[in-house]
């Protein structure tokens, strides 16, 4: 039994479009103006932010990130309920993308469906780095 409730599909897909559309449209779009719109090197610097952003914010703030607190869920670790750490957040993006990556894609939609039908809600990323994402 989980002291908090965890977060559906429906409520983490929620806060990965808000993510999307206040984090990652406006550092596209700056990514687009300082490399002077070529697609290659905009695209490098707007992945690589990106990725820092999803890395490094939830560290910072304690488990959220702007659409998962707009949302009111968070990453916890499974252990004690606090937020991750450097190692946790490595290995739910790192990690976990490379699994996806490998699987050309297989094991995000078995995440999906872990998420949607699980009692915990958690998905393979959040096996990988024992972390389960809850309601405040």
């Amino acid at each position: 039994m989980h002291a908090s409730e965890p977060a559906g599909f429906w409520i983490r897909l929620g806060a990965i479009l808000l993510d999307a559309l206040i984090i990652g449209l406006p550092l596209t779009i700056i990514s687009m103006i300082i490399t002077g719109n070529g697609i290659s090197s905009h695209q490098f610097l707007s992945d690589t932010l990106t990725f820092l952003y999803a890395l490094l914010i939830p560290i910072i703030w304690n488990g959220y990130t702007v659409g998962k607190r707009i949302c009111g869920i968070r990453i916890a670790k499974i252990a004690d309920g606090g937020p991750p750490g450097l190692g946790t957040m490595l290995l739910r993006n790192v990690v976990a993308g490379v699994v996806y990556g490998i699987t050309f894609g297989v094991a995000t939609i078995v995440s999906a469906i872990m998420v949607g039908v699980r009692e915990d809600k958690r998905s393979l990323h959040d096996f990988i780095a024992g972390t389960e994402v809850i309601r405040d």
